[in-house]
């Protein structure tokens, strides 16, 4: 029972049909929730307290910091992932984040539809590189700032 998944069992009646027919809003409803559970794994690795945690998670997850991952991923996707942001960011939302512009809230539901792309696909080692890729701009910008 070394590989089970708990996630992966949740989503086993999905069908291939079932997955293709999904919206880009849906991808992103998926891929904000993967993207949070990632973000948070990696920093329980930092041993802090949990407020530093909650700030520090902050600034992986706020609209406006996804919207600038997604730019610096473009050259590290493929073409059908791109393909992916596109739609995501195209997509008609009724909603708007808090404390972001209209721009950056659409290429941070791209990034988010992208994730749950390749979460809803099992392309779970894609979605590890996708997510390497992400900490390595991070820990590039910290160090320029």
């Amino acid at each position: 029972m070394e590989n089970y998944n708990i996630f992966r069992e949740m989503g086993k009646d999905l069908s291939a049909e079932d997955i293709a027919m999904l919206s880009p809003l849906h991808l992103a409803y998926i891929g904000d929730a993967v993207y949070e559970l990632l973000v948070r794994t990696y920093l329980l690795t930092k041993k802090m307290p949990v407020n530093q945690l909650h700030k520090l998670a902050t600034k992986f997850v706020k609209a406006k910091s996804q919207a600038d991952i997604v730019h610096d991923l473009e050259d590290f996707l493929t073409e059908k992932e791109w393909d992916i942001v596109r739609k995501g960011r195209n997509a008609k939302s009724n909603t708007m984040a808090k404390n972001a512009t209209l721009i950056d809230y659409k290429y941070a539901t791209g990034f988010e539809a992208l994730l749950g792309y390749l979460y809803v696909l099992n392309m779970d080692k894609r979605l590890e590189e996708v997510f390497e890729m992400i900490l390595k701009i991070n820990i590039t910008k910290e160090k320029g700032d």
